[in-house]
């Protein structure tokens, strides 16, 4: 087998690779939208509030600190969170009945 060949063989590896990760990712999030789902049925039926700015807090203080620990830029994680709890707080407005879809 040529060096040429193989490396493309190591890459194919590695992209097949790189898919299933994108997979599992992919599930993870859809998982975290469904229990966000339930936690805003939760906040209706207990008459919680929908915004509680001190978890985002929580959660972004945790992104930062799993960064610094696992050599993945912080700030990359503060964007991708600032995504995924926007996302977030869309979809419990809708659940909560606060806004009409977007």
């Amino acid at each position: 087998m040529s060096a040429s060949h193989e490396g493309k063989d190591q890459l194919s590896e590695l992209r097949s690779e790189l898919d299933g990760i994108d997979e599992r990712l992919l599930e993870i999030i859809r998982e975290r939208i469904e229990c966000c789902v339930r936690i805003a049925r939760h906040k209706q039926d207990h008459d919680i509030p929908m915004m509680q700015p001190h978890r985002i807090g929580v959660v972004q203080e945790r992104a930062a600190k799993y960064g610094d620990e696992n050599g993945v830029d912080p700030d990359f994680l503060r964007r991708l969170y600032d995504l995924i709890i926007g996302e977030t707080c869309r979809v419990e407005d809708l659940v909560m009945g606060n806004t009409s879809a977007r």
